[in-house]
């Protein structure tokens, strides 16, 4: 996702993931905080829903900007069995 991104296109990316419940972010070549705010709303719909939620497959700068950011444990962590 491009830095800077409107509005529109953050909830056109949204309803693209849909209920998504585990998303894997190994496709990511470009990112931003964003990004970070778009995973984060999808984990709030997740727990909406009773679902687990977590991020697999993040590139190295992607869980480096997560951690700056202190947010790293919301999307990457092993979800409770």
């Amino acid at each position: 996702m491009p830095a800077h991104a409107t509005a529109t296109q953050f909830n056109t990316l949204l309803s693209q993931l849909g209920d998504a419940s585990c998303i894997d972010a190994s496709a990511l070549a470009r990112f931003d905080t964003s990004t970070l705010a778009l995973l984060l709303e999808a984990r709030r719909r997740a727990r909406h829903r009773a679902e687990p939620f977590r991020v697999t497959n993040a590139p190295p700068r992607l869980l480096a900007l997560a951690r700056l950011h202190g947010v790293e444990a919301l999307l990457f962590a092993e979800p409770p069995i």
